[in-house]
């Protein structure tokens, strides 16, 4: 008989963790595509706001939503796009990418997502690599999609939409699409490596929703207006503040970009209750309120802010509490190839949380020894590994990054490294994986080695993190010189102007005489990163 262990969940003689919420009752849905699920299924009555620009404070009604994402299913249709088709969505955050989003997967077509920061390189590849049919994109970055996908439509938003019809309550695309079916491709770099498409199914997707709904919905929570200001582009944003919150029958306030000054004025004016976040909101709003920028708002309607994407720092949380003391900070856990969310602190108590909260329901756990791969019970550290309706269906044509992911019994290697308290609550120690979190986005030293090889006066490069305040971490170049070169830091920030995007711009350079590796060539980047703490409190020491 399995010996389960009270709140942890942790039975003995399996090693495995479950859940100790409630589970929501068993969903059916043998047939129905993720836009039926959410725009058929929601709570939300038809005139209530799902989405409202925080500026213009122009809105979408469940009811509008449903309508137009109808319209755009059809004009999408006449453009060529089919069942099993794939379509990319290049845009910065509106209300109206919901629309466009959920008018694709109602077609039973495949919406592939790109960050509107990649540069054209980066798109370039990507679109080589996923092969879209067409491209949705908002007219200020058609620029940097000229010429990008030959002979096949582009399709810039404004027009698209100007040109709906608004029909009263047409209904959506009679598509036969299952749970199995593939929804969405969102890029990752996984645990390691190069960004891979990250194929998730209509059933992820749709139990993604569902649990949401279980854990964030309910009538105590039905006038919630939550704040987006993560990219809808990226998996916490579309699972979090479209399937989620639509699932949920709330309205969420759309920014269009991030500033901490435009975040403040939106939580104020629109009595935003709860705000997804990555850590270096939560450090802003804080820095913000402590220099008195916050204009004396005490964002009184604000009850939670929602962190994750990163690791956040005990003291960043005591004092964001300090700053707005009716505010409670939680964490949450996903990762793309999770679908979304797959840990949650609702019912935990207390104004900050430390942890990443409870196993959401369905999903299990184990934490794997790192060097024998044994089960391990409570309070011992080791890679976390998760198993559920959640976790992707693999990467795109990558079988052999997905069977590295995913074990023979189901299990997705996160490469974090993580323990289990007695109460079943999560902490994420330290990462196995290497991935640079810039401000919550992914960084791949890999992908910036390889751009950086290319330098005509670099012999060798290995790229690491360092921690920082702000962004959490940032990537730092030790190179390498060709013998009789003299290039320096600025040489090679100009380098990687218009090669990357923004976020995955290298921020210091440490010009080295080699890169330490294995006897296999593989980069030693633990050596790298003790070499520059070692580098960073010499620079410390001598400006003191």
């Amino acid at each position: 008989m399995d010996s389960v262990s009270g709140e942890s969940g942790y039975c003995s003689t399996t090693g495995i963790y479950r859940s100790p919420l409630v589970p929501p009752p068993p969903l059916h849905l043998p047939c129905v595509s993720l836009p039926h699920f959410l725009l058929l299924s929601t709570p939300a009555p038809p005139t209530k706001p799902a989405f409202v620009d925080a500026v213009s404070g122009d809105s979408l009604s469940y009811a509008e939503l449903h309508s137009l994402t109808a319209a755009a299913a059809s004009a999408l249709s006449s453009a060529g796009l089919r069942r099993g088709d794939l379509a990319l969505l290049v845009s910065p955050n509106s209300i109206h990418y919901p629309v466009l989003a959920l008018a694709v997967l109602s077609l039973g077509a495949v919406l592939s997502t790109a960050n509107p920061l990649l540069t054209h390189l980066e798109l370039q590849t990507q679109v080589r690599d996923s092969e879209p049919v067409l491209i949705i994109a908002a007219v200020e970055l058609l620029p940097k999609l000229d010429g990008i996908l030959p002979g096949r439509p582009l399709i810039p938003i404004e027009p698209f939409l100007a040109s709906l019809p608004r029909e009263v309550d047409p209904p959506l695309p009679d598509v036969d699409v299952g749970p199995g079916h593939p929804a969405t491709v969102m890029y990752s770099s996984g645990t390691t490596g190069k960004s891979k498409g990250v194929v998730s199914t209509h059933g992820n997707l749709t139990a993604t929703a569902s649990l949401l709904r279980h854990v964030w919905g309910g009538e105590a929570r039905r006038d919630d207006v939550y704040a987006c200001v993560v990219p809808l582009s990226h998996m916490f944003g579309f699972s979090v503040l479209v399937c989620g919150t639509l699932a949920s029958g709330a309205t969420t306030v759309v920014l269009r970009r991030y500033a901490v000054g435009e975040l403040l004025t939106a939580v104020e004016q629109h009595r935003v209750t709860r705000l997804p976040a990555v850590p270096p909101v939560v450090v802003q709003m804080a820095r913000s309120c402590r220099a008195g920028l916050a204009g004396g708002r005490g964002l009184r309607s604000l009850k939670e802010v929602i962190c994750s994407g990163a690791p956040i720092a005990r003291e960043q949380l005591e004092r964001f509490v300090e700053c707005f003391p009716g505010t409670t900070v939680s964490q949450c856990y996903g990762l793309t190839e999770t679908s979304g969310p797959i840990t949650v602190c609702d019912g935990v108590r207390g104004r900050f949380h430390v942890s990443i909260g409870r196993l959401i329901p369905t999903m299990e756990a184990r934490i794997a020894d790192v060097r024998t791969g044994k089960a391990l019970p409570p309070y011992r550290r080791g890679e976390l590994c998760v198993r559920g309706p959640l976790v992707m269906q693999g990467y795109m044509k990558n079988e052999e990054a997905t069977s590295l992911a995913i074990d023979r019994e189901g299990w997705l290697h996160t490469g974090d490294l993580c323990y289990i308290d007695k109460r079943g609550l999560v902490y994420v120690v330290d990462r196995i994986k290497e991935l640079i979190k810039y401000k919550a986005y992914q960084v791949s030293p890999a992908e910036l080695e390889e751009v950086l090889s290319t330098h005509p006066d670099v012999m060798d490069v290995a790229v690491t993190s360092y921690p920082d305040e702000e962004a959490g971490e940032i990537p730092v170049a030790c190179v390498v010189r060709k013998p009789g070169s003299n290039v320096e830091e600025d040489d090679i920030f100009a380098f990687m102007d218009n090669k990357v995007a923004p976020y995955k711009k290298i921020r210091k350079v440490a010009f080295v005489e080699f890169i330490p590796r294995s006897p296999s060539g593989k980069i030693l980047r633990r050596h790298l990163k003790a070499a520059a703490d070692r580098r960073q409190r010499r620079e410390i020491s001598a400006r003191l």
